[in-house]
């Protein structure tokens, strides 16, 4: 079984390419302002993929989407696709939301944004463009003081 994939969702086109690092965005269900333990939750689920359908390089939760730089592994199926790792994410963040907040309803809108990553000066803009985004907001100064930012200690894999 193949899990790459080429596709047309409800809005967007989607494309994979193996061995390449992506730039994903997802926003919150009517652009809802997640509360602080909502944002803990939804950067536990983005790190809880690491090392297992992915590698992820960075991620930052924002009040009302996430910013994820990733690189999909593969097993004996393949790569795994986006809308694999996406559900993986999204469903884990939004139950334990939604239990953690006494809620129910949608937490994040079905599509999310994605791009696949083309050369090391890509990553390397896309990486300053997350680490930048809680400051371009006015939510914090210094990158290293946002609550919900997360970054790869080691080196970014090279995607040429």
């Amino acid at each position: 079984m193949q899990r790459r994939y080429n596709y047309r969702g409800r809005y967007l086109p989607h494309i994979q390419k193996d061995n390449k690092a992506l730039f994903i965005t997802f926003a919150t269900h009517r652009r809802w302002h997640l509360p602080d333990l909502a944002r803990d939750l939804a950067l536990e689920a983005c790190i809880h993929v690491h090392s297992k359908k992915c590698i992820l390089h960075a991620a930052v939760v924002m009040p009302d989407h996430v910013h994820l730089i990733l690189t999909p592994l593969a097993d004996e199926d393949g790569s795994f696709s986006i809308p694999q790792i996406m559900h993986s994410i999204k469903s884990e963040s939004a139950h334990r939301i939604n239990k953690a907040l006494e809620r129910r309803g949608k937490v994040w809108q079905d599509e999310s944004f994605d791009h696949v990553l083309r050369g090391d000066e890509s990553l390397a803009n896309r990486m300053a463009y997350l680490l930048e985004n809680p400051v371009r907001a006015g939510l914090v100064k210094d990158p290293a003081d946002y609550r919900w930012l997360w970054r790869q200690p080691e080196p970014l894999l090279q995607t040429a």
